[in-house]
């Protein structure tokens, strides 16, 4: 069951929404959405025209379908539909209305601990037990949410928002209209140390965290400061829950990153990239613009081009994985004997393109 929706719509103003051709039910209204095996007269939901929800989408109780030409044939007479390119970006853009948050009065709650030099925006919304530090500059219609920490020096721009219990140290910048969930930690120090007679000394990480705007952040990512330059995460990044971000690390714009991923110190990521799950990236090392990572993969090398790429061995059963280790350990000693074979039979080696 979905959470209560905060409006509701005809279909025909959805239509205008999406700038569409409503159907013939236009003044029906739709008061929430739902998946396409849960959804009720009531209800807007998707349909992309997979094969594999065709069964879902026939049998749906939905109040409206937004569906493309492909799904559209399917669903005669199921519900009405409105025809669209990508259902899901417009499903999501009709939830975005008829889901729209309604923020709280702008102030600060009594228990926040604000220093007098810090410059708030009178729109911004302070809640219980923040703390801001010296310096500090919030803008227009920002939400610090419960239990949030604003070290000194920190810039936060128009209408971002921290959910709550988000940690941001100091001289880090935030762009505009990001949304920072639960336990995130911008600006922590980075995992700088050099070692002196054995042991090992810190190196105190000077750069800082500069987050660009409609930036999304999931729970418990953390983010370090950069040791020397700044770490910084372009316009438009996407990132998951429980992510480390390592000093010096530059995301480029609107790349994604799903949970668990670790990038190690000064990793170059380039745009419209994405990262699977627990995907991990060696330092110094770059990946051009259009790169796509499959889950798991570790990365130990620069890639150039862009494309998709795959590193690891697939889920197998025990004793056959067994067998393939132990196989795998031989490649080595089988290669030299290929090699002495191709020198005998007079063969041109063949060379794979690792780029």
């Amino acid at each position: 069951m979905s959470i209560p929706a905060t409006a509701s719509a005809t279909i025909g103003e959805i239509a205008e929404w999406l700038d569409v051709v409503a159907p013939d039910e236009a003044a029906a209204r739709i008061t929430g959405a739902a998946s396409l095996g849960s959804a009720g007269p009531g209800d807007v939901t998707y349909y992309d025209g997979d094969n594999k929800t065709a069964d879902l989408a026939r049998q749906t109780r939905a109040g409206l379908i937004l569906t493309n030409e492909a799904g559209e044939g399917r669903l005669a007479d199921v519900a009405p539909t409105l025809r669209v390119v990508e259902p899901r970006v417009a499903f999501a853009r009709v939830l975005e209305r008829l889901y729209r948050r309604r923020p709280g009065p702008a102030g600060i709650h009594s228990s926040a601990v604000i220093d007098k030099r810090a410059d708030l925006d009178p729109s911004a919304r302070i809640h219980a037990q923040v703390t801001i530090g010296a310096g500090c500059q919030v803008g227009a219609d920002v939400e610090i949410g419960p239990g949030c920490v604003i070290g000194e020096n920190v810039v936060i721009a128009a209408g971002t928002r921290l959910i709550g219990r988000v940690t941001v140290l100091d001289h880090c910048l935030i762009g505009a209209r990001c949304v920072i969930q639960p336990g995130v930690v911008i600006g922590s120090d980075g995992f700088g140390l050099a070692q002196e007679d054995g042991a090992w000394r810190r190196v105190p990480q000077i750069g800082r965290v500069v987050i660009g705007d409609e930036v999304d952040i999931g729970a418990n990512t953390t983010i370090d400061r950069g040791a020397l330059d700044d770490t910084v995460i372009d316009d438009g990044v996407k990132l998951d829950n429980l992510i480390q971000i390592a000093h010096n690390v530059r995301i480029g714009t609107h790349s994604a990153i799903a949970g668990c991923a670790g990038l190690a110190g000064s990793s170059e990521v380039g745009r419209h990239c994405t990262l699977g799950g627990g995907v991990g990236l060696a330092g110094h090392l770059t990946l051009a613009d259009n790169v796509h990572i499959t889950g798991m993969s570790m990365v130990t090398r620069s890639i150039h081009r862009p494309g998709v790429y795959s590193a690891g061995t697939p889920l197998d059963t025990n004793e056959r994985w067994h067998r393939n280790a132990a196989r795998f350990k031989q490649l080595d000693r089988l290669a030299r004997r290929v090699r002495q074979l191709e020198k005998q039979l007079g063969d041109s080696p063949v060379h794979e393109d690792n780029s």
